[in-house]
């Protein structure tokens, strides 16, 4: 008996410690096939800034795609004032209803920058991560939540001009303004901003404005699935669409990969991204849900 007890005490020694390869782990409902299929679709349209008739082809296909998938995503309309003049800016939002209003909102940004220069299509800044939210909407069809799940399309994200305060996410500044003016902002309570996820050399580092206990649980999950390459400990500050939201004190945070070396550039186009990655952040999204929706249930009946 103690000789059985001290060879399986070494062998937890020799193995216990490493973690569960990715591969051995249940995989989420987040297929790796259809986000490449809806990226491909959505990268296909051109360049698609804010007002452009791109812009309104890839907001038609996810638009349609939503519905496939049973939600009924709704257009948020909205002129926005930028340093050349007011523009027309639409933010798509669905919803999947929990046992409670309350909502946790999974967003990202479907609009590109705009360039004179060259020819910019957007694959990993802009296009990665509207795929990834189309395709986390139906990967969640049978995920049961005390809270609601919000899915937001931010248009505007890009700067018109140049990134100021002011010349920067048109999108999500004004989904916390509707939300306050509607006299609903304190039913969101966690909000998840993807943006850039789609690089073949994954690697997200953590955003240090973002609220601790919510980047936390995601990174403890991303740790616990074999992904501590993709997501290291390492901080880094990013101005993105989460900024209004903390500003609002809603517990928010950023996944974005900044070390893209294409980041505005002409070579962001699809050969330098892949679905893998939309799938990786895809898994540790969907596995870091339960507990992000029962630390907000929580907290709220505090």
């Amino acid at each position: 008996m103690k000789a059985s007890v001290a060879l399986l005490l070494l062998v937890v020694a020799i193995y216990g410690f490493q973690r569960t390869p990715p591969s051995a782990l249940k995989s989420s409902p987040f297929s790796e096939q259809r986000a490449d299929t809806d990226l491909r679709t959505i990268v296909g349209f051109g360049p698609r800034p804010a007002g452009s008739e791109a812009l309104a082809k890839a907001r038609s296909y996810i638009v349609s795609e939503l519905s496939k998938a049973g939600l009924k995503p709704q257009l948020d309309e909205f002129d926005a004032r930028t340093p050349k003049g007011f523009r027309h800016m639409v933010n798509i939002r669905a919803m999947r209803s929990g046992l409670k209003p309350t909502i946790i909102a999974l967003t990202g940004h479907y609009d590109t920058k705009v360039f004179d220069r060259f020819f910019f299509t957007g694959a990993n800044d802009g296009g990665s991560s509207a795929a990834w939210l189309l395709e986390f909407a139906r990967a969640t069809e049978r995920l049961k939540l005390e809270n609601t799940l919000e899915f937001v399309f931010f248009d505007g994200e890009e700067a018109v001009v140049e990134w100021t305060d002011e010349d920067s996410v048109y999108g999500s500044r004004h989904d916390v303004d509707r939300r306050y003016r509607d006299r609903k902002l304190n039913d969101l309570k966690a909000m998840i901003l993807v943006d850039m996820i789609g690089d073949k050399n994954l690697n997200i580092r953590q955003e240090s404005q973002s609220t601790g206990w919510l980047k936390n649980l995601i990174w403890d999950t991303a740790h616990s699935r074999g992904y501590t390459k993709e997501f290291p400990n390492e901080q880094i500050e990013v101005s993105d669409d989460h900024v209004p939201y903390l500003k609002a004190a809603i517990p928010s945070a950023d996944l974005i990969d900044f070390d893209y070396p294409c980041w505005h550039e002409a070579c962001d186009t699809l050969d330098k991204v892949s679905a893998h990655s939309l799938k990786i952040v895809g898994d540790v999204v969907y596995f870091s849900l339960p507990e992000i929706d029962r630390r907000v249930s929580q907290n709220a009946n505090r």
